[in-house]
């Protein structure tokens, strides 16, 4: 198996027009700082197609089978710190002998230099093998902390670390502090003798706690109570003074541990500027961490999606295969069209956030794309593990079949990293600000060029009504004003609507280069 391979959708996103767009940005980012200078788009292209196909490798010949047995068995608490399961030490073996660890770096810590776009196609599939162990893959995204913020002396000490394989983690919410992490108190105290930091204080909710490497949000400043008061460290756990107090027993992504950790008296080192940890640096990793999670959740719809298309084909009731009643047929088609549909989302706000180190209009577009892609993607991929189930009928509720799995480890994902009532809240300035409505209208001119005829111009006069019924639903939450409590009210409705219309013009363009993916576009025109 090979999970890059069987996928047709991730090369045709990865050789997306605008993609020699994002390889130029990245390639010309770091050519100051790389031996031979910047590749060109063909040869970047290739050499991130040859990743993937790794990549797509070891997610299909190792992941994947281990994780039935790494969701039975879970890590363990000895003596203090955890143990992973079996087969999670031989994902990440697979992993780092394979140098799939360090995709972000650059080439002078032996990273890979790849784009946010490449690197969540690796995510999708690590998490269609299985998401908990993703969780565990995709926190090497803290190199990218301490590869923009943290001073060189840091870059030197960790960032090849990383890419041989130490693990990380981001150590930001506590027993009082979790959606508001404003209100952080473990202490950061200045030891000057040792010429370093002291950690003091209890991290909560910590996956992957146990980690090489962690980034720690802590009070640095005394008196302090809000977030001008956090700073962000870095921490090694071969320094000591840190200690797991317990793993948390969760419902599912049950191979990656959720910790408990101690802090007493641990050294660490200041990662950027006082006072910046929450305002800045924690504020730019939950970014990324956020198209992880969308990542996450595009990967567990495809494998819902395969799952249910396998069973559908090979269960026979009244004579024939399930899949030829139409009741499973709509089922099945509900979600691939999701699967599809949160893809072409994803795969486009990469591709402005790859653009926005360099671009203030660009990075403008991914703030309001990513919390669209974390909201819908999660929302969708809760969805399509609960249809895979019902294709499934009765057995879909024993544990002999992943869809059970799948199901239990979806609904994390409107959760962590920000549920899904805060991106609605991270969305309303740009429904409120008109953001969204001229995204709209950037995505209609583009369509309107190859939308001349045929179903491709019926499906863009059913995307022009669709924002025009936005319209209309802005003007009545807007009709008193935005500090109306009706437009509170009806902002997740919006959001949604936003979120479904932009994927109606994504599948819309991507149908003009490849017309299998109508049948998504008109699933998502029929819905209300």
């Amino acid at each position: 198996m090979n999970f890059y391979t069987d996928n047709p959708s991730l090369s045709f996103y990865l050789h997306h027009p605008d993609m020699a767009q994002v390889t130029e940005a990245r390639e010309q980012g770091y050519s100051k700082t790389e031996e031979g200078g910047p590749a060109d788009n063909e040869t970047a292209l290739r050499q991130y197609e040859m990743v993937l196909n790794l990549v797509g490798e070891v997610a299909g010949e190792v992941i994947a089978p281990n994780a039935a047995e790494v969701d039975h068995v879970g890590p363990q608490l000895v003596d203090g710190r955890v143990e992973y399961a079996p087969g999670t030490r031989q994902n990440l073996d697979a992993i780092v002998q394979s140098g799939l660890f360090g995709l972000s770096l650059e080439r002078r810590f032996n990273g890979l230099n790849m784009p946010r776009a490449a690197i969540v196609m690796a995510a999708e599939m690590i998490a269609r093998a299985d998401v908990g162990f993703a969780t565990i893959w995709g926190l090497q995204d803290c190199a990218d902390t301490i590869q923009e913020f943290a001073d060189e002396e840091l870059k030197v000490k960790y960032l090849p670390r990383i890419y041989e394989g130490a693990t990380c983690s981001m150590d930001l919410t506590e027993p009082d502090a979790g959606s508001d992490l404003q209100s952080v108190r473990l202490k950061a105290t200045w030891d000057e003798a040792n010429n370093c930091w002291r950690l003091n204080g209890v991290k909560r909710f910590i996956t992957n706690g146990d980690a090489d490497i962690h980034l720690v949000l802590a009070r640095s400043e005394e008196g302090t109570t809000d977030g001008r008061g956090l700073s962000y460290f870095v921490f090694d756990k071969a320094d000591g003074g840190m200690t797991v107090r317990r793993i948390e027993n969760k419902m599912g992504i049950k191979g990656s541990p959720t910790a408990e950790l101690v802090f007493r008296n641990a050294p660490a080192q200041l990662v950027g500027q006082r006072k910046l940890g929450l305002i800045k640096y924690v504020m730019s990793l939950m970014n990324g961490a956020r198209l992880g999670v969308g990542a996450q959740s595009i990967g567990l719809c495809e494998a819902a999606l395969r799952e249910a298309e396998v069973y559908a084909a090979s269960r026979e009731q009244f004579g024939h295969a399930i899949g030829q009643f139409v009741a499973v047929q709509d089922l099945i088609s509900a979600i691939r069209s999701r699967t599809e549909g949160a893809r072409t989302l994803m795969y486009e706000t990469a591709r402005w956030v790859d653009l926005s180190a360099s671009s203030k209009a660009a990075a403008r577009i991914a703030d309001i794309l990513t919390p669209l892609v974390k909201m819908t993607a999660s929302e969708f991929a809760n969805k399509c593990a609960y249809d895979c189930i019902q294709v499934h009928g009765g057995s879909g509720f024993m544990k002999e079949y992943p869809c059970e799995r799948l199901y239990r480890d979806a609904r994390i994902l409107t959760i962590y990293e920000g549920t899904s009532q805060l991106q609605v809240v991270a969305a309303i300035k740009g429904i409120a600000n008109g953001a969204y409505t001229k995204l709209i209208a950037d995505y209609d001119a583009k369509a309107a060029l190859v939308a001349t005829e045929g179903e491709m111009a019926e499906c863009l006069a059913a995307l022009r009504a669709r924002s025009a019924e936005y319209e209309a639903l802005y003007a009545k939450a807007t009709a008193n004003g935005t500090t109306d409590p009706l437009f509170d009210h009806m902002a997740r409705k919006l959001t949604e609507h936003i979120a479904t219309t932009v994927m109606g013009y994504l599948l819309l363009l991507d149908s003009a280069r490849d017309a299998h993916f109508m049948g998504s576009l008109k699933w998502f025109l029929e819905q209300n």
